[in-house]
């Protein structure tokens, strides 16, 4: 399974970004997809995840600003990031559960003025 992400960049606190993932191969066996960030000097973190059937779940920190998505035939998972913070500032990682764990390439997220 390959994971190809789009969609990082600059953006001004309190704007808004929508990354996206999409996977190709054997992306039947999928079972669940999701996100993770890590910043400069931190340990990589769980940012958002959905599994197949729907049930979706968020770190505290992005509750209610953060929405993860799937599109199915597409095999693409997104991740709408509203009300931007500055500490929301880090390379945001797509992965998917197969077989084994894939990952992403990963994409750099900046919210700055």
């Amino acid at each position: 399974v390959e994971l190809v992400e789009s969609g990082g960049g600059l953006v001004q606190p309190g704007g808004s970004l929508r990354l996206s993932c999409a996977a190709s191969g054997s992306a039947f066996n999928i079972r669940a997809m999701g996100w993770y960030r890590q910043a400069p000097g931190k340990l990589r973190e769980l940012v958002a995840s959905v599994v197949r059937g729907g049930i979706t779940d968020y770190a505290d920190s992005v509750k209610g600003r953060f929405t993860i998505s799937t599109d199915n035939a597409k095999d693409t998972v997104y991740l709408q990031m509203n009300s931007l913070k500055p500490e929301d500032t880090a390379v945001y990682y797509c992965y998917a559960d197969g077989i084994v764990r894939y990952w992403g390439q990963g994409t750099q997220v900046s919210v700055s003025s």
